[in-house]
């Protein structure tokens, strides 16, 4: 016991040193994340990212997942028709295997980050031109991808079909020919729908179970629902999360947390911070009490590299590590 407590004030001062001096933070005093859960523990990543060495360090530290920001999105990797860009995939792919880390692959149909020349393509010619879009990039990564965001926000926020291209000129059975065209891809991949203010029990996520315990009615080739959890200090925590993964795991589904930060209003105070760390916590908590939610993922990991700023404005400051990648209370209320 006294070596143990000893390890740990040890740590401590190794934390309060760092921070004095403007390093990045040690491992926890209580181990890294990724060992405090059976879960899966992920961060998405830009590629360019890793050639930070701090930023490298926590990654790998911390987590057993990545998950490419946009890399493996169809703009990005075929930007023109059937000239391609694996590179930063790649680079994501190779720093996985080297480090001992999964993949979660993201995303194959969605109607943002398309290439522009689909907008030319009739209804049959697309529905050749996702297949093979498909076929390709999960052929290319065939076994090296834990799991797929197979289609990703494919709901309006009142429960309707939003009316993109696929769902346009496909058709609702766009979804269920993804899906069957992914496992054909790769057998070995978890295959996924995602989407965005899904977590609490609303329009929005009704529709989703719907369509979901449809496609398992049907005998579509799914596997799970990865609810995205970007959540914003001032409206509380979403009513009903816990009972909505369960209901989701009931039809025998696997339920992610996918891209889960939690914003608040600028400029931080402790008060705002420690809300925070209250409703990580939440989200934390809310998955392990159901045993079909295997995934943690956050949307980055450090105020360095998060997207929120630029996307709402007067607010931030969502990620588990701030840009000096230390750790926010945050980390520390989920990793005691």
């Amino acid at each position: 016991m006294m070596l143990r407590l000893s390890t740990r004030l040890l740590a401590i001062a190794a934390a309060a040193a760092a921070i004095a001096a403007g390093q990045a933070v040690p491992a926890s005093a209580a181990g890294p994340l990724k060992d405090k859960t059976n879960r899966v523990v992920g961060s998405a990543v830009a590629a360019q990212n890793l050639n930070q060495a701090d930023f490298r360090s926590v990654l790998t530290r911390e987590f057993d997942n990545v998950t490419p920001e946009n890399e493996m999105k169809w703009a990005v990797v075929e930007p023109n028709r059937n000239q391609f860009n694996w590179s930063g995939a790649d680079a994501i792919v190779n720093y996985a295997q080297q480090n001992g880390k999964t993949v979660r692959g993201h995303t194959l149909v969605w109607h943002s980050q398309y290439p522009g020349w689909l907008n030319n393509l009739g209804g049959n010619e697309l529905r050749s031109v996702v297949q093979q879009h498909i076929n390709t990039e999960m052929g290319r990564y065939r076994g090296k991808i834990r799991a797929w965001d197979v289609v990703n926000e494919i709901f309006e926020e009142n429960g309707s079909r939003r009316q993109s291209i696929f769902q346009q000129r496909l058709g609702d059975n766009f979804v269920a020919d993804a899906f069957r065209a992914a496992r054909a891809a790769d057998p070995s991949a978890k295959l996924y729908i995602n989407d965005y203010n899904t977590e609490g029990m609303n329009a929005k996520s009704n529709a989703m179970y719907n369509l979901v315990r449809s496609l398992k009615q049907q005998g579509v080739p799914i596997d799970g629902v990865g609810i995205q959890t970007h959540l914003a200090t001032r409206y509380g925590y979403p009513s009903g999360f816990r009972q909505n993964i369960e209901r989701l795991a009931a039809l025998g589904l696997d339920v992610a947390i996918t891209e889960a930060d939690v914003r608040i209003q600028l400029p931080v105070d402790q008060n705002k911070l420690n809300q925070q760390a209250t409703m990580y916590k939440q989200i934390w908590d809310d998955c392990h009490a159901v045993a079909r939610c295997v995934e943690f993922t956050v949307w980055g990991f450090t105020d360095r590299h998060s997207w929120v700023p630029g996307t709402f404005p007067g607010e931030g400051a969502a990620c588990l590590f701030d840009s000096n990648l230390r750790p926010k209370p945050a980390y520390n209320r989920i990793n005691p």
